[in-house]
């Protein structure tokens, strides 16, 4: 692999002056382990707050190489949107790089993690939720082929997140065993599905507790933890907007715009 340092530095510049890369600056990530060291270089270049997490599911076809159920990256302040209800989020992506939303349940955090317990699972999750929400990931690259590099590029940037939009809490989420999620794009619907919240936000809760722990850091209380997408991973552009409608719990509408210089 290429030096990380080298690689942090090429995609933060990227992001920062708001414009795409034509290749993988280096040579991806070969392991988890060289993945999150690049990430560790990145996040310690960007000059904004750490503010929480994306979790996503490592497909089958990368278990072998990457041998963990799930991947985290780091959410930033400035790209946590917590729009008015009714109002649309205003998001933005890299232009010519990659772009996606993702309909997703959205965790904020209830308390300081205790440092080196790092044996959670979904059953003993329930006193770090502060409150759950219907949300949107906003994943976004200046590299347009990220995802199809595999888990240790999409480690290396941040794991493609460049937003978390945090809609309507689910009050009730402790009676509920699931939730059936529609998104649609410009007005038509382009997937649908259903979130098990114990093995999908508990279970990405627990996976985001214990890695943090094995990095040896800890979750801190109001961090937010977007859990993965349950409609899938829908391609979107500057100018497009998407809707989110989470049965019986509300929905939640994004424009999307172009990252520029200096946004973020």
């Amino acid at each position: 692999m290429s030096n990380p340092q080298d690689i942090s530095a090429q995609f933060t510049a990227a992001r920062a002056a708001g414009r795409a890369l034509p290749d993988y600056p280096g040579t991806p990530p070969a392991t988890l382990e060289q993945a999150y060291a690049v990430q560790a270089a990145a996040i310690a270049r960007w000059p904004d707050a750490l503010a929480g997490w994306k979790v996503a599911r490592v497909a089958p076809a990368f278990a072998a190489q990457f041998p963990e159920e799930r991947l985290i990256g780091p959410a930033f302040a400035a790209n946590i949107h917590r729009p008015v209800s009714g109002e649309p989020a205003q998001c933005p992506v890299f232009d010519g790089g990659f772009a996606a939303v993702e309909a997703e349940v959205v965790v904020v955090v209830a308390q300081d993690a205790p440092a080196g317990k790092a044996d959670w699972t979904a059953d003993t999750v329930a006193p770090f939720v502060k409150s759950m929400h219907i949300g949107v990931e906003v994943a976004s690259s200046p590299l347009a082929t990220l995802n199809d590099l595999g888990p240790g590029a999409v480690i290396s940037d941040f794991g493609n997140n460049w937003g978390v939009v945090i809609g309507a809490e689910i009050a009730n989420w402790r009676e509920l065993q699931s939730i059936a999620v529609e998104t649609y794009i410009d007005g038509v619907s382009v997937g649908t599905g259903t979130v098990a919240l114990k093995p999908g936000p508990l279970g990405a809760l627990a996976f985001t507790l214990n890695k943090r722990a094995a990095q040896g850091a800890v979750l801190r209380a109001g961090d937010v933890i977007s859990t993965g997408m349950i409609t899938g991973v829908h391609d979107i552009r500057p100018g497009q907007q998407s809707r989110h409608v989470f049965a019986g719990c509300g929905e939640v509408a994004v424009n999307i715009t172009r990252a520029t210089a200096g946004a973020r």
